[in-house]
C-alpha cells in the first residue's frame, strides 16, 4: 500500500486563507497583507500583530477489540453528519495529544482507554476553512460500556476485514486499510 500523509476533499491549493481575516484581534486596528515567511499574511499596521493561519490539531483513535473496530455515527449539526468516523476530535490548548485521546474517547463512547502506539500523522484538507493535522493512536479499552456521547449518535463495532458504514472522512478509511496492513506490526511502537 502506498503511504499516504494527506487528504482533499477540495482544491486546497487554490484557497489563500486571507478572505476572512480583517481586523487585529489585539487592537482592532484594520489589517493590511504583507509578506511574512514567504507568505502574504494579514498584518496589523499598529501593534504588528501577524496573523498565522494553521491547521487544527486532532486525534483519532483505533479501539480494537476482537477482530473488530469501534465506529460512531456523527450527529445531526456535526461535520459529515450521518456518517460515520473513528472516536476522536481536537486537542485543546492544554492537552498532550495522549491526554486529549483518553478525553474525546470518554466523551464519544464512555470508554476509558489506554493508548499503546502511534499509527499515523495525516493532514486533511476538507473544506476552505477547516483543516487538520491528525496524530491516529492505537488503544485499548481499560474499562467502561460503550455508549455514545457528544457529537457521537451511534457505536458499532465493525470487524476489521469487513465492510465498512459510510465513512465521513478517506483519512479514516485509509487509516483502518494501513491498521489492517500492519497488525501487529501497528504495536510495536509504544508511547511510554
Amino acid at each position: 500500500m502506498k503511504r499516504q500523509y494527506f487528504f482533499e476533499s477540495y482544491d486546497w491549493k487554490r484557497n489563500s486563507g486571507l478572505e476572512n481575516f480583517n481586523f487585529c484581534p489585539v487592537c482592532g486596528t484594520e489589517c493590511v497583507n504583507r509578506e511574512e515567511s514567504l507568505r502574504i499574511r494579514p498584518t496589523c499596521p499598529n501593534c504588528g500583530y501577524v496573523h498565522y493561519r494553521n491547521p487544527c490539531p486532532g486525534v483519532v483513535v483505533i479501539i480494537e477489540q476482537e477482530d473488530r473496530i469501534l465506529l460512531g455515527k456523527r450527529a445531526a449539526g456535526s461535520f459529515q453528519a450521518g456518517k460515520w468516523c473513528l472516536p476522536g476530535g481536537f486537542i485543546e490548548f492544554d492537552e498532550d495529544y495522549v491526554a486529549s485521546a483518553v478525553r474525546e474517547v470518554k466523551e464519544e463512547t464512555n470508554l476509558e482507554i489506554e493508548v499503546n502506539s502511534i499509527l499515523n500523522v495525516n493532514s486533511n484538507f476538507l473544506s476552505r476553512d477547516f483543516h487538520t493535522l491528525v496524530i491516529t493512536v492505537v488503544a485499548d479499552v481499560k474499562k467502561g460500556c460503550p455508549e455514545p456521547g457528544d457529537d457521537i449518535v451511534e457505536l458499532g463495532w465493525f470487524h476489521i476485514n469487513g465492510d465498512f458504514p459510510d465513512m465521513a472522512f478517506s483519512a479514516d478509511e485509509y487509516i483502518i486499510r494501513q491498521f489492517r496492513k500492519l497488525r501487529p506490526k501497528a504495536l510495536s511502537f509504544v508511547v511510554d
